[in-house]
């Protein structure tokens, strides 16, 4: 298993585990309508304003998006938010992490997340800690990150806009 930073080359791979995560968040963690409503962004229109986003970060700090790569292909990412953003929750902020279901137990997982704190402890923060958003319903992501030595720090609310 290789862990390296992105790089546009990778970007119909990592559109791909993109697509797996979000139709993870939808699934089995709420209703039909929060299924839907995750699979119905996931259009032409986002894939390019999403891989655009992520080639500005990128641009920032390579280290914002790191790859696992097995025999040549993708097979997960950890995406943490470029320092110019952390005073968006005055923290690091861990974005996204997935990781291929097959690939789930094999320390892939640890590798992106080991390179994830790296790179956030070398970020000028204003709050020394890395935030991340976790579905409450979605045991297994919690068990991976109360592994990790996250712990409830609020609760994020949200509304249609």
């Amino acid at each position: 298993m290789e862990i390296r930073p992105y790089d546009s080359g990778d970007a119909d791979a990592l559109w791909e585990l993109k697509r797996g995560f979000e139709l993870g968040l939808g699934s089995g963690t709420g209703g039909d309508d929060k299924q839907a409503k995750y699979e119905g962004k996931l259009t032409d229109t986002y894939r390019a304003r999403y891989l655009d986003w992520v080639g500005r970060c990128v641009d920032e700090d390579e280290r914002c998006v790191t790859v696992a790569v097995d025999d040549g292909d993708l097979v997960g990412y950890v995406f943490v938010l470029p320092e110019s953003l952390a005073f968006v929750w005055d923290a690091a902020v861990l974005n996204e992490i997935y990781l291929d279901p097959d690939y789930r137990g094999t320390g892939a997982g640890d590798d992106l997340m080991d390179a994830a704190l790296s790179f956030a402890r070398d970020l000028d923060l204003p709050l020394d800690r890395i935030v991340l958003d976790v579905d409450r319903e979605n045991d297994r992501a919690q068990a991976f990150y109360e592994r990790w030595g996250f712990s409830h720090w609020g609760e994020m609310v949200a509304r249609d806009l």
